[in-house]
C-alpha cells in the first residue's frame, strides 16, 4: 500500500508537471522531465534535470512543493491525518497502514499524528519567518519575494529535499549563517525521525512529573550516531577542503567551519549546497557518499539505510571482534532478527547502488566518482549533485527514477516484509562452519 500510494502520487505529479501551465515558457515539459521531477519531489530527493526557478512556472513550483510535503510526511500518515481531522476517527485498516509508514504504536497513533502535524507546521513556519526576514532585510528582496523564498526553502529543508530557487542552490549565501543555520536546523529536525521527536516531547513532560528520563534504545542510537556522523563529516570536510581553491580556499576560518558544518548536515539527505560540489576533492565526494548512504533517522523525512541500521551493524561487528556471543549497546541486547534485517537492508542498498553505477557508467561520459556520487544521492534521496543529472540520456533518467523511488520506500517496505515473514522453524539442521576470510 505504501509503494502504491507513492506510485500514484508520482503519477499525478507527472501529469500535472507535464501540463503547459507548469512550464515557464507555456510549453509542455515532456514526459521524461515531468516524471523525473515528480519522482524527485515525491521521494523528497532534489535531483533535477532542469533548473527549478527558470524552467517551472509558479504553478509548477506549487506542484513541486505539494509533492515534497506529501512525500515528506508519508502518503499513509498524511491520509490518516486527514481522515482524523475530517471524521474525528481512524479506521483500523488506515491505522495499520499509517503505522507501517510511521513505525508508531497503534494505541498512540491518534495523538502522534496530531503531534506530527503540529511539529511540521511549527518548524516550517519558524524557519520560513527567519529566512523571509533575512531575505527581506539582508538582501533587500521585496516582501512578497522574500516570504515566498522563505516558505519554499523552509518546506524543502524540513522535508530534506534539495530543490532550490537558484541555479547555484545556496552558494550565494556561503558566508551567511542567518540563511545556512536555520536551514541546517530544519533539516536536522526533520531528518532524525518523527518517533524521536515525539518521544523527546513526551518524555520531557513525563520527566517533569516523575523526574525520570527513560529514553528508548532507538532514540539513544539515533541521537548519538547522528551527532557523531555530523561531527565526523564536519571535521573531514573541513580538513579535506581547507585549501581547495574551488571550495573553501577563498573563505576565512569562520566561513570554512560554517561551510563544513552545512555540507555535513546536508549530506544527511537534504541536498542544498553552499559550495560547488563538483569542485570538491575526490576524497570529500567519497566521504559524502558514505554519509548519504547512511542517511538519517527512521520514519522521518531523511533517506538512506538509516542511522539505526548502521549502528546495529557497527555494534554487531564490535561484538564479534570482542568475541561476545550477543550484540548489545546501552545495556540492552539486540535481537538476532534485528541484525539480520539491518544486514539485509544494507547489502540490498549496496547492491542497488553498485548495479546502477555500473549501468550509468556505460551511458554517460563522466568521471566515476561523479557518477557514483549521483547514484548514491538518488538512492539516499539526498539531492546533492555534481551536475551529472543535467546530461543524463533518457534510459539513464529512468534508472535514476527507479533508484529514487526504491530509495524512498525500499527500506520501509523491505523491513516490513521481513517482519511479516518472520516465522519459527520447528527443526534445526546440523551446524557447519565454512571458512571465512
Amino acid at each position: 500500500m505504501v509503494a502504491l500510494a507513492f506510485g500514484v502520487a508520482v503519477l499525478l505529479g507527472t501529469v500535472l508537471l507535464a501540463l503547459p501551465v507548469s512550464a515557464a515558457d507555456g510549453r509542455s515539459a515532456g514526459l521524461g522531465t515531468a516524471l523525473f521531477t515528480a519522482t524527485s519531489a515525491t521521494c523528497v530527493n532534489g535531483l533535477v534535470v532542469v533548473d527549478t526557478s527558470s524552467y517551472w512556472s509558479g504553478f509548477g513550483e506549487g506542484v513541486i512543493i505539494a509533492l515534497v510535503q506529501i512525500g515528506g510526511l508519508g502518503i499513509m500518515t498524511l491520509a490518516s491525518l486527514l481522515a482524523l481531522l475530517i471524521a474525528g476517527k481512524l479506521r483500523l485498516r488506515m491505522t495499520l497502514q499509517a503505522q507501517a509508514e510511521s513505525r508508531i504504536g497503534i494505541g498512540d497513533l491518534r495523538v502522534v499524528l496530531l503531534r506530527v502535524a503540529l511539529i511540521t507546521v511549527v518548524v516550517e513556519l519558524v524557519t520560513a519567518v527567519v529566512l523571509a526576514a533575512r531575505f527581506r532585510f539582508g538582501y533587500d528582496e521585496a516582501w512578497g519575494t522574500a516570504v515566498y523564498h522563505g516558505a519554499f526553502h523552509s518546506v524543502m529543508a524540513f522535508n530534506n529535499a534539495g530543490f532550490g530557487l537558484r541555479a547555484d542552490s545556496l552558494t550565494a549565501y556561503a558566508d551567511d549563517p542567518w540563511v545556512l543555520l536555520p536551514i541546517a536546523v530544519a533539516v536536522t529536525i526533520g531528518g532524525i525521525g518523527f518517533p524521536v521527536i515525539v518521544e523527546l516531547l513526551r518524555h520531557r513532560s513525563r520527566r517533569r512529573a516523575t523526574g525520570r528520563r527513560g529514553w528508548s534504545l532507538h532514540l539513544k542510537l539515533t541521537l548519538v550516531v547522528s551527532g557523531a556522523l555530523l561531527a565526523v563529516g564536519t571535521v573531514l570536510t573541513l580538513a579535506l577542503e581547507w585549501a581547495n581553491p574551488g571550495t573553501f580556499g577563498p573563505l576565512d576560518t569562520a566561513d570554512k567551519v560554517l561551510g563544513a558544518f552545512f555540507h555535513s548536515a546536508m549530506a544527511r539527505t537534504a541536498g542544498f549546497n553552499a559550495t560547488d560540489t563538483a569542485a570538491m576533492e575526490p576524497a570529500t565526494l567519497l566521504m559524502t557518499c558514505v554519509l548519504m548512504f547512511i542517511g538519517g533517522g527512521a520514519a522521518g523525512t531523511a533517506g538512506g539505510i538509516k542511522v539505526t541500521t548502521f549502528a546495529v551493524l557497527a555494534v554487531a561487528m564490535l561484538a564479534e571482534v570482542r568475541g561476545e556471543p550477543t550484540s548489545g549497546v546501552f545495556r540492552r541486547t539486540l535481537a538476532p532478527h534485528v541484525l539480520r534485517q539491518a544486514l539485509t537492508v544494507a547489502l540490498a542498498g549496496v547492491g542497488m547502488v553498485m548495479a546502477a553505477t555500473i549501468a550509468l557508467l556505460t551511458m554517460v561520459d563522466a568521471r566515476m566518482e561523479f557518477v557514483l556520487f549521483e547514484v548514491v544521492s538518488a538512492f539516499g534521496t539526498t539531492g546533492l549533485s555534481t551536475g551529472v543529472s543535467y546530461d543524463l540520456p533518457p534510459t539513464a533518467q529512468v534508472i535514476m527514477v527507479g533508484l529514487m523511488f526504491v530509495g524512498r520506500i525500499g527500506p520501509i517496505t523491505l523491513v516490513s516484509a521481513l517482519a511479516l515473514r518472520d516465522r519459527t522453524r520447528r527443526y534445526h539442521l546440523p551446524e557447519e562452519r565454512p571458512i571465512i576470510g
